[in-house]
């Protein structure tokens, strides 16, 4: 941990270029004592931008966060082992190998940015200042939840589980670095992140934002938050909130395909840039991570579809638009099972390419540098039409989920009688595969996974031993890692994982 608040204490002020179009333009600025690197509005927004920009790291949600979420959820799978990314897959974790330790240490960099914008601008408001911050500040406490929610999910057990667990380090203030700070339990931290979105809800813009958050990326937030609380009543409220604002549109199922090949589209809540000079992970991006190996000469083909998941689509559904063949299709020297799985279905996906045809999201060849979408309005209808139904709204969680079922020209439209939660949460698998989501609702929603370890060539060795998993397994949370043990060798370590291994 002393690692963390050694960075804490020194609140370096990331000053950066921005991540997102029509950042301000401003000369980057990597020092500056607390207490003064932001004197005004125009500080404020460009440290805005700098934090944005750093959550579209590597190890974050740029790549590793969503991997983490796809890769453990059952609905992917892996055609040998041995590359980047399959100790998630295989949940291959130790403190001191497979940690993933950067979602820690970026997390909390992040946080630190966070922290930094929001105290020195509350510092600003006590002293009388005449510009208006609230729009910044709503944000920076908007994102300050957001990554105390994330890094909850990682570290900590799911609220319904076990609230009283340990969680994660809370931090809203600077803090000493000789500080050797122990982790707080998991319902601290929610009470944190509810806390941290009613008092920036008021504070935001109602404005669609290309970028950045608004009230209701606040909102769409917030309903997920009390839906990880089990409050689904309070749930329901934000997600109709943003529903019913009519400030984003579902994409037609005409249109679902091309949405990906567009950057901000009409269901896009809250998306974090990806531009070529800034955050693109090139080779190491996720489209490269889930392309078919051998469609370029930098495709990874780290990741595909489960059987599982291509048993749950529809034969005309137009989502399969965006997925493309493997590259063992139509090659006589493979094994039969591989013939056979390939002739199946298209097992790869191509959202975070723009296209099969690599068009990426900007109307350039640079396909790499593909935009994030965190929150999208599919996810609100999805979560409304559980959280409807588990309030006894039969009627509308069937309204609901059939808004976005129709995307399969073939589907039977549900009804009261005939909704189910099982038929909601196989129409977000549909929607949101390789989007980072499924195995944190998993976890929520305490299913088991099931894995498809012998695809193509299976694996010889998975830690998970075995080809399910539940939210009990204790690695079902990461390690904390070796260096913050070092660090703090106070601090608790999860449970199942030893202290020096």
């Amino acid at each position: 941990m002393k690692k963390i608040y050694s960075i804490l204490l020194s609140l370096v002020c990331i000053l950066t270029l921005a991540s997102c179009q029509d950042f301000l333009d401003m000369a980057p600025t990597n020092q500056a004592d607390s207490s003064t690197c932001l004197t005004s509005i125009h500080d404020a927004q460009v440290m805005l931008n700098g934090l944005i920009y750093k959550m579209s790291s590597s190890n974050y949600y740029g790549r590793n966060f969503l991997l983490y979420g796809d890769a453990k959820g059952g609905d992917l799978t892996i055609y040998t082992g041995g590359n980047p990314g399959d100790a998630l897959y295989y949940f291959n974790h130790s403190a001191s190998s497979g940690a993933y330790s950067g979602f820690w240490s970026t997390g909390y960099n992040c946080l630190l940015q966070a922290n930094n914008i929001i105290n020195n601008i509350k510092k600003l408001q006590s002293e009388g200042a005449t510009e208006d911050f609230d729009d910044i500040l709503g944000q920076a406490l908007t994102i300050r939840a957001m990554i105390h929610f994330d890094l909850v999910r990682l570290y900590g057990k799911p609220y319904n589980m076990d609230k009283s667990s340990d969680g994660i380090t809370v931090v809203t203030e600077q803090v000493d670095a000789s500080a050797k700070l122990l982790r707080d339990p998991v319902e601290k931290a929610y009470t944190q992140i509810v806390a941290d979105l009613t008092e920036a809800a008021p504070l935001l813009s109602t404005k669609v934002a290309r970028g950045y958050v608004n009230y209701y990326a606040n909102q769409m937030l917030l309903g997920k938050v009390y839906q990880y609380m089990d409050n689904q009543t309070a749930a329901l409220k934000c997600f109709e909130t943003v529903i019913s604002s009519k400030k984003y549109d579902l994409y037609t199922p005409e249109n679902w395909v091309a949405s990906w090949s567009r950057e901000f589209g009409s269901e896009s809540i809250f998306e974090i840039g990806i531009y070529p000079s800034e955050g693109d992970l090139g080779t190491g991006s996720l489209g490269c991570y889930y392309m078919r190996k051998g469609h370029i000469n930098t495709a990874n083909g780290n990741f595909y579809a489960s059987k599982y998941w291509m048993d749950i689509m529809g034969k005309d559904d137009v989502r399969w638009g965006i997925m493309d063949w493997d590259h063992y299709y139509g090659d006589d020297s493979v094994s039969d099972n591989i013939k056979a799985r390939s002739e199946y279905g298209k097992d790869c996906c191509y959202k975070y390419s723009g296209s099969i045809n690599l068009a990426g999201d900007k109307g350039s060849s640079n396909f790499t540098a593909v935009n994030i979408k965190v929150f999208r309005l599919s996810e609100a209808y999805l979560l409304a039409a559980e959280a409807a139904l588990s309030t006894n709204d039969k009627a509308k969680a069937a309204e609901y989920l059939n808004a976005i079922a129709k995307r399969d020209p073939r589907y039977t439209a549900w009804t009261a009688s005939t909704v189910t939660a099982d038929a909601i949460y196989n129409e977000y698998r549909r929607e949101f595969l390789c989007e980072g989501k499924l195995f944190f609702e998993a976890c929520r929603l305490n299913k088991t996974v099931t894995f498809e370890d012998n695809a193509y060539y299976g694996a010889t060795v998975s830690s998970r031993r075995g080809l399910t998993i539940d939210r009990s397994n204790n690695l079902c949370r990461l390690p904390i890692s070796i260096d913050e043990i070092h660090a703090n060798p106070s601090i608790q370590q999860n449970p199942g994982y030893s202290g020096s291994e």
